[in-house]
């Protein structure tokens, strides 16, 4: 473990909570505990009410939503839109900035219609626009986006197809920007932009030398996937020129990765692509954007470090630093301030989301069992007890080999066929309960003078708590990238919790676990959770709201989750109302993907009972039930069901 568990006072309160999960420091003012213990949400921080995600979850279940289920603050979306565009407004207008901000959503973030709307709704005072990049994203943009002086910025590569409804948007008003990633593209839009007789706004992405930081940092620099060489912009250029068209590069982008954790990174970047601009100003091209790109961060962690799952500036101060640097390289280079471009879309939709599961089940390393010796003990039996009842913490690290000299004995004697099951069983139940002995005699120490082999075993003794969901539906980026996210139980922080834990989930995968947590100083390697009594225990995953609604995989077919949107409303007693409530997919439904077609599966299924039928395996009546069963199942959802 990374970090060793102080020992527990006398007391638990809510500030102990609080600082075990690190909710003050990774929550950025939204997340808090209230007096009952629960877990609260305020999606207009201090100026608004905060909301228990409890009593959510109580409702949604009141209206047939189990666990689990994906809760949506659309009033925390509309708070982020709004404290970034205030911040670059704030900066604009502290450096005297001759330009203005015009920030984008790029929506491959998360694609989901209600998002997209209520990110455009939120900006729209603002001419907050969208960025898409794909074929089927520029569909979906052109019939969101209804502000024509807010942005369409248009990433990706380019078919014709892609192109023609970019032009369909300027025949229609719109400010629809298509960045070239390749010289071919270039032509392509003169072409079609000729043919559909529409000017078009042509942006160009430069390929920068400076790279990205975190897990990111090779998605930029020279070998980066998108963008053009100086010399292929040059060429760009020339292209417009001949075709009469100078005036269409209205816009120079760059990209340098996602979640960047490190400020420096970004001056850097942007001083290099404010240089590219200032020299094609000077070479008398008329571009009004300079695009920044994305890699705005999230602080997952709350480490404010440099970390691949941290952030060490705030949004305030990034949109200072980009303001002010690019603002310094024209005023040295005597050109016009660009308007700024971002396309932040992890900060923007991240704390929006908070995915709620519950765990229904724990796999415990240590059973109970006797602890009394008995005059026919196994050796084995009578070395561990002997091992247990001798221990000190002088002889800590002698213990541990002791016991692990017994474990390895007792598994070759089985092998051999010298052992019976019951003895291994009590081998199994003393090792483990000496184990955990030993545990709380070394939290007794200082870190540095624990054992490494204390240290080893203790990372053995991890319970596991069992949860209803799917890692690779929902937590796909903790899978795939060891992605971190903030996990908390969403009531009970009033006690304190007991054991050291992973989750695992119900797929039949191994890698159907999380078993990383955020912390201040690494990674954690267990959650502290509660024992599971007879009621529901929820834990909430914080910070989803990126990538993970749109990127899940059906895995054991396993589809999405129960949603609903909140919104605050003074009105409401409780201060908030369910707006809309979207039910998971169903059986029939993820079934479906896979060419199962639910008709022809119970038709099947049919011909079997009624052969079972006609061999009197099954009386007639018990047939059409099952089936009945079967054919009602399928409306079912694919999550367990509990009580």
């Amino acid at each position: 473990m990374s970090r060793e568990s102080p020992p527990p006072p006398d007391v638990w309160s809510n500030d102990d909570a609080k600082e075990l999960y690190l909710i003050d420091r990774w929550g950025a003012g939204y997340f808090d505990v209230n007096d009952e213990g629960n877990m609260t949400v305020a999606p207009l921080q201090e100026r608004g009410r905060k909301i228990a995600l409890a009593d959510v979850v109580r409702d949604a279940r009141e209206q047939g939503l189990r666990t689990p289920l994906l809760i949506r603050f659309q009033d925390l979306l509309h708070h982020r839109v709004r404290t970034l565009n205030l911040a670059f407004a704030s900066a604009v207008a502290e450096n005297k900035y001759r330009g203005v901000y015009r920030g984008v959503f790029p929506i491959k973030v998360n694609q989901l219609r209600e998002v997209v709307e209520e990110i455009l709704d939120a900006g729209r005072s603002f001419h907050h626009g969208i960025e898409v990049g794909s074929k089927p994203e520029i569909f979906a943009g052109l019939s969101v986006h209804t502000d024509n002086d807010s942005l369409i910025v248009c990433n990706g590569y380019k078919d014709d197809a892609y192109i023609r409804m970019a032009m369909l948007g300027r025949k229609l008003g719109k400010k629809v920007i298509l960045i070239a990633e390749k010289l071919s593209e270039v032509r392509s839009i003169l072409r079609i932009s000729a043919e559909m007789n529409v000017d078009p706004l042509i942006g160009l992405r430069v390929r920068l030398s400076t790279k990205g930081g975190g897990r990111w940092a090779e998605s930029g620099g020279e070998n980066a996937k998108f963008g053009l060489s100086t010399a292929e912009i040059l060429a760009a250029t020339e292209m417009m020129k001949q075709a009469g068209k100078t005036s269409a590069f209205k816009l120079l982008h760059f990209h340098v990765g996602s979640q960047i954790p490190d400020i420096l990174i970004i001056k850097r970047a942007v001083r290099e692509a404010a240089r590219h601009y200032a020299k094609l100003r000077k070479m008398g091209h008329p571009i009004e954007y300079l695009d920044v790109g994305g890699g705005l961060a999230i602080d997952y962690d709350g480490s404010r470090s440099t970390f691949h799952s941290s952030m060490n500036y705030s949004v305030e101060e990034y949109a200072r630093d980009i303001v002010y640097n690019i603002m310094d390289v024209c005023d040295d280079e005597k050109v016009p301030h660009p308007d700024i471009v971002t396309e932040s879309g992890r900060a923007t939709v991240a704390h929006h989301s908070v995915l709620v599961i519950q765990a229904f089940g724990s796999i415990e390393k240590v059973a109970p069992g006797p602890l009394e010796r008995a005059h026919d003990d196994h050796k084995l039996v009578k070395n561990l007890l002997y091992t247990l009842e001798n221990l000190a913490l002088e002889n800590l690290s002698e213990s541990c080999h002791d016991i692990l000299q017994v474990k390895e004995e007792s598994q070759k004697m089985f092998e051999l066929g010298l052992l019976n099951l019951d003895v291994k069983a009590r081998v199994e139940t003393l090792f483990w309960q000496t184990a955990e002995r030993m545990q709380k005699l070394a939290s007794q120490l200082d870190a540095s003078e624990v054992p490494d082999d204390i240290t080893e075993l203790g990372k053995q003794l991890v319970d596991q708590h069992i949860c209803n969901f799917s890692v690779f539906q929902s937590l796909l980026d903790h899978w795939a990238l060891g992605g971190l996210f903030p996990i908390v139980p969403i009531h009970r922080l009033n006690e304190r919790p007991t054991q050291q834990s992973t989750l695992v989930d119900i797929t039949c995968d191994s890698d159907g676990k999380v078993s990383k947590f955020i912390d201040l100083s690494d990674v954690r390697d267990t959650l502290p959770l509660h024992t599971l009594d007879d009621k529901p225990y929820f834990l909430g995953v914080f910070l989803t709201g990126a990538y993970q609604d749109i990127m899940g995989d059906i895995h054991n077919l396993f589809g999405r989750v129960n949603e609903v949107h909140v919104f605050l409303d003074d009105d409401e007693e409780c201060g908030y109302y369910l707006e809309e409530t979207i039910e998971g997919n169903s059986i029939r439904e993820v079934l479906s993907m896979t060419q199962y077609e639910a008709r022809e599966m119970v038709a099947k299924l049919k011909a079997q009972v009624d052969a079972a039928i006609k061999q009197d395996r099954l009386r007639p009546t018990e047939g059409m039930r099952l089936l009945a069963d079967f054919e009602r199942g399928l409306a079912d959802q694919t999550y367990l069901s509990f009580p």
